[in-house]
């Protein structure tokens, strides 16, 4: 059983998001994918299974945390998508059959990949009680991000203050289903993106994620609505950092960047 480690949203290694990325004959159960994705201990790991040719999707696709299995995850895909690709096991676009229905994944000519995964319905909503101090800002706007990635996504006052939050995880844990995507405005968009992110998904057993596809298919429609353009470019800051170009068509959001495989080698258990 092949099994990569793949950096994804970023065009260098060691940077973006790591993901495993395993392509099988068939999925074994829930507990031997759970105990590889821990094994790995990523904040995503993709297995992939070949499905038979002239239905409505290509390879069958799925996402594990160290802790549980999701139904929506961006980096890992691009992750499967980039392998897919680079290693001749798939041509042209790709759709994948998940939990999230079916997405796809499209190589262009500068090397990226672009997802085109369902835009996340956003409702505005009270702040819980406890969750500026637990997330150590006050938030400004507070919205629900819909069942497909169950987040709170909290606007605060500007991007140093989402550079410099330290949340409690702990309590943060308590206020959403995943957890908390803490975004702002670009301080100075001539630095080459519109806004910035961060995202604590301790439920998941994420402290915190590098860079997260997913989100930004609610900060796509989000920043958009506020900046007046469909197309953005967002800034997840972690220590990682990445970047992910945002295009909003409606009820889709297409999220594009770049992978680079780093490690290669052989599960032997």
């Amino acid at each position: 059983m092949r099994i990569r480690i793949v950096d994804a949203f970023t065009d260098r290694p060691f940077a973006g998001n790591p993901a495993g990325v395993l392509l099988l004959d068939a999925f074994p159960d829930y507990d031997r994918l759970q105990r590889v994705a821990l094994e790995v201990n990523h904040s995503e790991t993709a297995f992939a299974h070949r499905l038979p040719p002239g239905g409505e999707a290509d390879w069958a696709l799925r996402w594990f945390t160290p802790a549980t299995e999701v139904a929506m995850c961006g980096h890992a895909t691009l992750a499967t998508a980039h392998v897919l690709h680079s290693t001749g096991a798939h041509e042209g676009p790709v759709r994948f059959a998940t939990r999230s229905g079916v997405l796809t994944a499209t190589p262009r000519e500068d090397g990226s990949v672009t997802l085109d995964f369902p835009t996340a319905p956003l409702t505005p909503v009270e702040a819980p009680a406890g969750v500026a101090e637990a997330l150590g800002a006050e938030p400004l706007t507070v919205l629900d991000t819909g069942p497909n990635i169950r987040d709170l996504l909290v606007e605060v006052a500007d991007e140093d203050t989402v550079r410099a939050l330290a949340p409690d995880l702990k309590a943060l844990a308590s206020h959403s289903e995943r957890g908390v995507i803490a975004t702002a405005p670009a301080q100075d968009p001539s630095r080459g993106y519109d806004y910035v992110s961060r995202c604590f998904f301790p439920n998941v057993g994420i402290d915190e994620d590098p860079v997260t596809g997913s989100a930004h298919t609610a900060l796509a429609p989000f920043w958009s609505e506020r900046l007046g353009r469909p197309d953005l470019t967002g800034l997840q800051a972690s220590s990682r950092s990445g970047l992910v170009r945002t295009e909003l068509r409606g009820g889709r959001t297409l999220l594009s960047g770049r992978a680079v495989t780093v490690i290669e080698g052989e599960l032997l258990a």
